[in-house]
């Protein structure tokens, strides 16, 4: 992670992805998967990760709403989005945020990364790349 990543986040404290972003780590993931096979696939792995609390799941919206515990005793609440672009095409964004004043030091975004990774391992056969 940059310096500056570290000292964005000395004032900010959430972090989200997007098509627009400039960061080639936070953009949008695609993957050649139905909404539903999607889900399913986002779902079972996110609930694997150690240290990540599933507190709600929208499987209509395509939305879960996770929970951590960081080192220094903040709570970050991440939304995990599942998006249908397509008949056999999804998206996945990633939206996280910490609890209380002042930044978070980049914790949002490492914690973002870290989703990412875990689901682009697990879903590296349908990932689609633009």
């Amino acid at each position: 992670m940059s310096l500056k990543r570290v000292l964005v986040g000395i004032i900010r404290s959430q972090e989200g992805t997007g098509d627009r972003v400039k960061d080639p780590e936070m953009k949008t993931r695609y993957y050649n998967l139905s909404k539903d096979k999607a889900w399913e696939e986002v779902s079972s792995t996110l609930k694997k990760i150690p240290g990540y609390k599933v507190l709600h799941e929208v499987p209509s919206v395509g939305e879960i709403i996770l929970e951590k515990k960081t080192s220094f005793g903040r709570t970050v609440d991440i939304t995990v989005s599942v998006l249908s672009t397509g008949p056999v095409r999804s998206a996945v964004d990633i939206y996280s945020a910490s609890r209380g004043s002042l930044g978070d030091l980049g914790a949002n975004y490492r914690i973002i990364i870290h989703l990412f990774a875990a689901l682009d391992k697990k879903l590296a056969k349908y990932k689609s790349f633009e």
